[in-house]
């Protein structure tokens, strides 16, 4: 009788849950509050199903034009540029130092 499994709940915790929505809610207002919850489930799949479909549409991916070249791809000149920088850098940290 007093077993631990995990999933779906017993006949007995179903009527403890469907009394304290009773209480919370009242009889009234439960039809109004399932509905409402069925709404955003269903709103909830939709917008899963849209993003599916969004993602699903083939991108482009092609570089653009202003793409940066990889280091061995520069030229000489800017491969120097940057090493300047580099240690006009290093000098200043060191001299903050």
């Amino acid at each position: 009788m007093f077993t631990i499994a995990v999933g779906m709940p017993g006949p007995l915790e179903l009527i403890v849950l469907l009394a304290i929505v009773l209480i919370l809610f009242g009889a009234g207002k439960l039809p109004k509050v399932l509905g409402q919850m069925g709404k955003g489930v269903k709103a909830f799949k939709e917008g899963l199903n849209q993003d599916l479909d969004e993602t699903s549409v083939a991108m482009d991916v092609t570089p653009d034009e202003d793409t940066p070249l990889p280091i061995e791809e520069k030229s000489e000149a800017e491969a120097q540029v940057v090493t300047e920088e580099a240690e006009e850098l290093t000098k200043d940290k060191a001299d903050r130092a």
